[in-house]
């Protein structure tokens, strides 16, 4: 079985672009970028929303991770790319049959409203969160609507010089039967 994690850029509050969807402002220079790009080897698909897609294709790339199978939530987009498969109905059951297949991890690109669905339903488990050093008072949120809180367990850190942090975390493992607090 195949696990989700939810790769993401976020800031100290927590969000993981602007109101109007930008993300200019996070730290895109350095180590971490290259250990980003590089981890895109370790996965075999890679899920995102509607307005996660839209950020590429807004600049013509229809296909923006040629080396894993891609899906698209989204009820309204038809796909410009063959490659890219758009899921319409029933997200959390297309994931739940990906989770169970042979393979790499699956990559949880974004945005915050799939994740916090995804999250909900259980179907997450990891959160690999770069965390930058940068406070934007509002924007998109690492994640919507979640009915109840969900409990990670850290499991690694990594401190970059330029002030991200990297922190991976296990999803529904709770802090204190961790032995962690």
């Amino acid at each position: 079985m195949r696990k989700v994690v939810y790769h993401v850029a976020v800031t100290v509050d927590g969000f993981i672009a602007r109101e109007d969807h930008s993300f200019d402002c996070f730290v895109n220079e350095g180590p971490h970028v290259d250990d980003y790009l590089a981890s895109w080897a370790g996965y075999g698909v890679v899920l995102m929303g509607r307005r996660t897609y839209d950020i590429g294709l807004k600049l013509g790339v229809t296909d923006p991770y040629p080396m894993m199978e891609t899906y698209v939530f989204s009820r309204t987009l038809e796909s410009p790319n063959p490659r890219v498969k758009v899921v319409a109905e029933d997200a959390v059951g297309v994931v739940r049959k990906l989770k169970a297949e042979e393979g790499k991890p699956i990559y949880l690109a974004g945005g915050g409203e799939l994740a916090g669905m995804l999250l909900a339903e259980g179907v997450v488990d990891e959160l690999l969160i770069k965390l930058n050093p940068l406070l934007l008072g509002a924007g998109i949120p690492l994640v919507s609507r979640l009915p109840a809180h969900v409990n990670l367990t850290l499991l690694s850190t990594k401190v970059y010089r330029n002030g991200v942090l990297l922190l991976q975390y296990a999803v529904g493992h709770s802090a204190q039967a961790a032995g962690t607090v």
